[in-house]
């Protein structure tokens, strides 16, 4: 797994920022209505292609099997809605968000090929109903998920990316630092630098 994890809520930022070297995206286009979606998804697959890029839809596992994608990331909700079996016939690998020790443990229950924690840092990016987990809990969820890839996510910025990766996360999930940086090109070059 790429330890630069870019995502965006439109394909425009994927076809923008995968030119600068970007390796692996989500689409997490939840604004969207599904028509419109699909669409997005085509083009992105399309461009993540094209690019040598993986991605990975957020949390429309039905649309990841119809449209054959590789990878889809389930918040904890859409876990328990979500048939994790179909899933699976489908050759679709599967991240789950986790908040605490019981959605951590879901998330192991059901096999996930890599664990998303966070918000790790403080994030305006959506209301919380959890604190900011820190990085004492990164190491304690990589010294629990052993050698299946741990994404960090929220409050990152390259300031902080290092002291993350050296807790033990394998991946890093960007969301804000990029699309409301005044330079996302420039941003997301930083990103890859920082996470050679």
């Amino acid at each position: 797994m790429h330890r630069f994890y870019l995502i965006v809520d439109d394909v425009r930022w994927i076809e923008r920022l995968l030119p600068q070297g970007v390796k692996l995206v989500q689409l997490r286009a939840k604004e969207l209505a599904p028509a419109e979606l699909r669409q997005q998804l085509r083009l992105a697959m399309k461009l993540c292609a094209k690019h040598d890029a993986q991605l990975i839809l957020n949390d429309d596992w039905q649309l990841a099997i119809d449209e054959g994608c590789d990878y889809v990331h389930l918040g904890q909700e859409d876990l328990m809605a979500a048939d994790v079996a179909a899933i699976r016939r489908a050759g679709i690998r599967m991240g789950v968000s986790t908040h605490d020790h019981d959605e951590l443990e879901k998330a192991l229950s059901v096999a996930a090929d890599y664990i998303a924690l966070g918000p790790v840092y403080p994030t305006i990016l959506k209301k919380m109903p959890w604190a900011p987990q820190g990085l004492e809990r990164v190491a304690e969820w990589k010294t629990r998920i052993g050698s299946r890839p741990l994404v960090a996510i929220g409050g990152l910025n390259i300031d902080r990316a290092q002291a993350v990766f050296d807790a033990g996360a394998d991946s890093l999930a960007v969301v804000t630092d990029v699309s409301l940086h005044q330079d996302p090109e420039a941003r997301v070059r930083q990103w890859l630098q920082a996470s050679a």
